[in-house]
């Protein structure tokens, strides 16, 4: 299938690795000029390696950390001055921590609401208006389940997300611009391998994953780099999760 993404630009958050960069690198193959954004500039400058290597175009990088004030605009500018223009934009920066208590003090709800969903909401208004403007977009955000376990911190967050994201689809679908959530299953990543032991892992994938195992990065990304194109007009304001049969609930 011809996406038909030859030509468009992207910008995409949290790309030094795991989901992020699997989907920098997704459209990357299919000709998307990127500009790809993370903390850490030796891991974004080897994904470019990556990318250059494997035929695609040198990606524009762009070094921030999203928790600092103004950081999304910021974002935005260097972005948009790189690429000329965003057409899509993928938010994949974002993080979890364990359950915490009833008195635990308001930083922890503050910087995990930061992190997860005030910046995700100001870098997409951010980019916004010069896609209405253009009567096209796309804004794919990889959020997680919203369905509480304990108390999570990132628990709310990833349900402002999905509230927000389809509230959004309904004011800019006239405008040509979609906008989706991804909530990521058990998906291997830097993060994933800190958080649970191997033998976790092994325990979960055979008592509670229906497909056996932890996923790969690329698998999800590859349901984002179909949401990015022109293929995919018609779905919008959607929370897909790709985690290999792990939730239960039906919708």
């Amino acid at each position: 299938m011809d996406l038909q993404l030859s030509g468009k630009t992207a910008l995409v958050t949290g790309a030094s690795q795991g989901i992020g960069r699997a989907i920098a690198k997704g459209l990357a193959a299919e000709g998307v000029q990127t500009c790809i954004v993370a903390r850490r500039k030796n891991l974004l400058d080897e994904l470019a390696a990556e990318i250059v290597a494997a035929g695609g175009k040198r990606p524009e990088i762009v070094i921030c950390d999203v928790m600092q004030e103004g950081a999304s605009e910021r974002m935005a500018q260097a972005a948009e001055k790189a690429l000329g223009k965003i057409d899509i934009l993928i938010n994949s920066a974002g993080g979890s921590k364990g359950a915490i208590h009833v008195d635990t003090p308001d930083i922890a709800w503050d910087e995990s609401m930061t992190l997860n969903f005030v910046r995700v909401r100001q870098l997409t208004h951010a980019v916004l208006p010069g896609m209405m403007k253009r009567k096209w977009g796309r804004v794919i955000n990889i959020s997680g389940k919203s369905e509480p376990e304990a108390m999570i911190a990132a628990t709310p967050t990833k349900a402002a997300i999905h509230a927000w994201a389809k509230g959004l689809s309904r004011e800019v679908g006239p405008y040509g611009v979609t906008v989706n959530c991804i909530p990521p299953g058990r998906i291997m990543s830097e993060q994933i391998r800190r958080k649970y032991s191997p033998e976790f892992r092994a325990e979960q994938s055979a008592k509670e994953i229906p497909v056996g195992r932890y996923g790969e990065p690329e698998e999800l990304a590859a349901l984002a780099v179909f949401l990015s194109s022109p293929v995919a007009a018609y779905i919008t304001g959607t929370v897909m999760p790709v985690d290999g049969g792990l939730r239960k609930y039906a919708f």
